[in-house]
C-alpha cells in the first residue's frame, strides 16, 4: 500500500485549511460541554440546552467519552474530567451489574432493557479512546467490553456481529444489520491498536468481506443494511417506516460514504500489522464512493445527499443529515491520501463548502444535524443537536494518516 504526495494544490496541506478545521473543533467542543448530566451525557436542543426531561443514553455518552478523550490527547485544557465522567457512567448506571453489557439509557429510563451491538461497539471505542487518553477507569471498562462483545456479540462461525439480544441475553433478534456492523469495524480498528491484538483487524476484514466484498459488490456498491439472521437480504425492511433513524428503508449513501473510509482505514491498519492486505480493499472503497455520489447527491435537484434511497435508486427520504455530509467529506479526504487521484479534492471541496453553507450553523452553534429537501433546518428524523462525534471526526480525519486509529493517531502525533 502507498500514499501519494499530492501534485497539485490540496486544501489537506493549506495552513489556513487546517487553521479553520481546528477552530471548528474547538468550537465543536465547547457547545457538547453542556450535554453532561448526572448519570451520563444527553440530548441538546438546537440552541444547545438539554432538552426537558432529558436522561443520560449510552450512545451520546459512549461518543462524547471518546470525542472529548481525542481532545484531552490533542491538549483541549478542561477535557479530562469529562472523560472520566463518561467513563465512570458507562461503568455505573449506563451499565447492567446484573448479567452484564449495556442498557440503552441510564436505569433504563427510555423502557427498553435489551443489548444491541450498535451500542456496544460505540462502548468499546470510547473505551479504547480513553485508555488512550491514560484515564481512571478506562482499562476497566475496556475488559469489560471486550468481554461482552467476545462472549455474546461476535460469531465466528459467521465472521460478524449478531445484532441484539434481551436484558438476561436468553433471547436473540433474528436480525443482522450492516450498521452495527460497520461501528463494529470501527471499534475493532481501535481495539487492534490498544491492545496489540491483530484478530481484532481479521474480524474487521471479515465483517467488511461479508458486507461489502459480497452483498454491496453485488449491488452496485449501494450497501444492503438488512438481513435476516442468515445473512439472506431483507430488501422490504421498515417500508412502512422508511425513516427511521438507525434501520430505515431502502439504500443509505451515507454509509456507503463510511464503509469507504473504514476500508482504507482497515487497508492501512492491516499493512502497519505486516498482515495481509486484500488487493480489493481500495478498489472496493472506491467503487463505494462513486456509488454513493452518482445516487445520492443532488439527485433531486438540490445540492446534497439525501438520506435514502429504494433499490431503483429514486430518493425515498429526502432529508440531508449532517452526519451524512461529515462522513462524506471524510471519505474523500482518505481516498485523496491515499490515491492522490484530483476528483477527491473537487468532492473533498464540494461537500466542505455544502456543509459551511447550509449545516454549520454560525448563530446557535454546533451543526444543524438535519435539513429538509430545500436545505432548510428540519427535525423529520432527528432533532436538536446531540452528536458530537461525528462532526468532530470530520475536521480532525484530514490531518491524520489513515492508520493507526484516531486517538492513537493523534497520541502518536
Amino acid at each position: 500500500m502507498e500514499t501519494f504526495d499530492l501534485p497539485f494544490a490540496s486544501w489537506l496541506n493549506a495552513p489556513a485549511h487546517r487553521a479553520w478545521l481546528t477552530a471548528e473543533g474547538q468550537r465543536l467542543l465547547q457547545f457538547a460541554k453542556a450535554a453532561k448530566l448526572v448519570d451520563g451525557f444527553g440530548n441538546l436542543d438546537d440552541r444547545g440546552v438539554l432538552k426537558v426531561g432529558a436522561y443520560a443514553e449510552t450512545m451520546n455518552t459512549a461518543r462524547m467519552t471518546h470525542s472529548f478523550a481525542m481532545a484531552h490527547v490533542m491538549g483541549v485544557p478542561g477535557c479530562a474530567a469529562l472523560v472520566d465522567h463518561g467513563v465512570k457512567s458507562l461503568l455505573g448506571p449506563l451499565r447492567d451489574a446484573k448479567h452484564g453489557g449495556w442498557f440503552a439509557a441510564a436505569y433504563h429510563q427510555d423502557g427498553n432493557t435489551g443489548k444491541a451491538a450498535y451500542l456496544h461497539a460505540f462502548v468499546a471505542l470510547a473505551a479504547s479512546s480513553a485508555v488512550v487518553a491514560d484515564r481512571p477507569g478506562a482499562k476497566a471498562l475496556l475488559e469489560e467490553a471486550i468481554k461482552v462483545i467476545e462472549q455474546q456479540f461476535w460469531c465466528e462461525e459467521e465472521g460478524a456481529m449478531r445484532e441484539s439480544f434481551r436484558r438476561d441475553w436468553s433471547y436473540e433478534e433474528a436480525y443482522r444489520g450492516a450498521n452495527s456492523n460497520m461501528h463494529s469495524v470501527e471499534a475493532f480498528l481501535a481495539l487492534a491498536d490498544v491492545t496489540g491484538k491483530r484478530r481484532w483487524l481479521d474480524r474487521a476484514l471479515s465483517i467488511v468481506e461479508r458486507v461489502i466484498h459480497t452483498h454491496a459488490a453485488g449491488n452496485d456498491f449501494m450497501v444492503i443494511e438488512h438481513f435476516d439472521r442468515h445473512w439472506q437480504p431483507q430488501l422490504e425492511y421498515n417500508h412502512d417506516n422508511p425513516g427511521d433513524g438507525f434501520r430505515p428503508y431502502g439504500t443509505t449513501p451515507g454509509h456507503g460514504f463510511e464503509w469507504a473510509r473504514l476500508l482504507l482505514h482497515l487497508e492501512a491498519s492491516r499493512n502497519q500489522a505486516a498482515l495481509l492486505v486484500p488487493q480489493w480493499l481500495v478498489g472496493d472503497a472506491a467503487k463505494l464512493f462513486d456509488s454513493a455520489c452518482r445516487h445520492g447527491w443532488s439527485v433531486d435537484g438540490a445540492p446534497g445527499v439525501v438520506y435514502t434511497l429504494d433499490w431503483d435508486n429514486h430518493p425515498v427520504v429526502r432529508q440531508r443529515m449532517h452526519w451524512v455530509h461529515c462522513e462524506a467529506s471524510a471519505a474523500a479526504a482518505s481516498l485523496l491520501k491515499r490515491t492522490g487521484q484530483p476528483q477527491y479534492e473537487a468532492w473533498y471541496r464540494q461537500f466542505w463548502d455544502f456543509s459551511e453553507t447550509f449545516l454549520i450553523d454560525r448563530e446557535q452553534g454546533s451543526w444543524h444535524h438535519e435539513l429538509d429537501e430545500k436545505n432548510r433546518p428540519s427535525s423529520l428524523v432527528w432533532s436538536g443537536k446531540a452528536d458530537l462525534y461525528h462532526a468532530l471526526q470530520a475536521v480532525l480525519l484530514p490531518c491524520l494518516p489513515l492508520a493507526p486509529s484516531l486517538a492513537t493517531a493523534l497520541a502518536q502525533a
